[in-house]
């Protein structure tokens, strides 16, 4: 038992320090306390330590809810539903229709917010469906300080954020998920597809697929952290570590990268010398609409 009383079916270690124990049984005692959970669970690390916290404190009573439309890859929602598998919860995938609101294709920079009141209104008509009534996020204290309009979308569907709740830090979250022995622990973030596309540039489901098949060709080449930014003109802006810049612009890979990239329809292709950097599109969102979703204050609803 945990000192939350709740049944802890892991092994304790010594990797896991009385600081995070204390951490783990908080975050057990907050989905304990509830009736029953619907976890948005895109098969990243931090929905993925909220999953698990939720089928080791409410058992049937929690499940795991994905979405599944144009800006997710294929192979994230495979292995979202492998995750699920390996952490035992009910899963459960949900087609969302994004794509159909106009509000979202615009992509004017509030595009995260429409597709996150999306996905939790469609959980919301299917919770009576589900047998549970309460919808958990994976979101974490370190969200609080960054650019997250779907939080706002949070707030008003009365999503809940356990690990908000117990005091967890990205850095607490894949801790807990390597004790608990999840295979995401160290994997790196992934937003949606939709996300590569520089403001103002209209979303469609052709461009996401062009993304998509884009950054298969980076990860063919062993990279796991990249990104291709989709400007204006067909222009594909390729983000790979600092460390793989120059191997990705010597030949023959720059000359294969460039032959595939327009293939699938990019007319031209650049090779960002900054490298990697996530969420760097955020910086041509306009301040007034940065504003409208400013981080709400740490000790307040989110």
């Amino acid at each position: 038992m945990t000192s939350a009383g709740v049944p802890y079916n892991g092994t304790m270690s010594e990797d896991l320090t009385p600081e995070m124990v204390a951490k783990r049984d908080r975050l057990l005692a907050v989905l304990a306390g509830l009736p029953g959970v619907a976890v948005a669970f895109s098969g990243g690390v931090d929905s993925a330590v909220v999953a698990k916290a939720a089928h080791v404190a409410l058992g049937v009573k929690a499940l795991a809810v994905t979405a599944d439309s144009a800006s997710v890859p294929r192979s994230e929602l495979a292995d979202a539903k492998t995750l699920a598998a390996v952490i035992g919860i009910r899963h459960v995938v949900v087609t969302t229709e994004e794509f159909d609101n106009a509000d979202y294709l615009k992509n004017d920079g509030t595009r995260c917010y429409h597709c996150k009141s999306e996905l939790y209104g469609r959980i919301e008509t299917l919770l009576p469906t589900l047998g549970v009534p309460v919808i958990c996020s994976g979101a974490n204290l370190d969200d609080r300080g960054d650019y997250r309009p779907g939080l706002t979308a949070a707030a008003e569907h009365a999503v809940r954020h356990p690990l908000q709740e117990a005091g967890f830090t990205k850095a607490d979250v894949r801790q807990l998920a390597r004790f608990w022995q999840l295979p995401v622990w160290d994997k790196p973030a992934s937003p949606c597809l939709s996300s590569r596309l520089a403001p103002g540039l209209a979303v469609t489901a052709e461009r996401t697929l062009r993304v998509e098949l884009a950054e298969a060709f980076l990860h063919a080449h062993g990279l796991r952290e990249c990104r291709v930014r989709y400007h204006e003109g067909d222009l594909a802006r390729v983000e790979v570590p600092v460390a793989d810049v120059a191997r990705f612009a010597a030949e023959p890979l720059a000359g294969e990268l460039v032959a595939r990239f327009r293939e699938l329809g990019f007319q031209f292709v650049t090779l960002d010398l900054q490298g990697f950097r996530s969420g760097n599109l955020n910086g041509l969102i306009s301040l007034d609409v940065k504003r409208r979703f400013a981080p709400t204050p740490a000790g307040t609803a989110s």
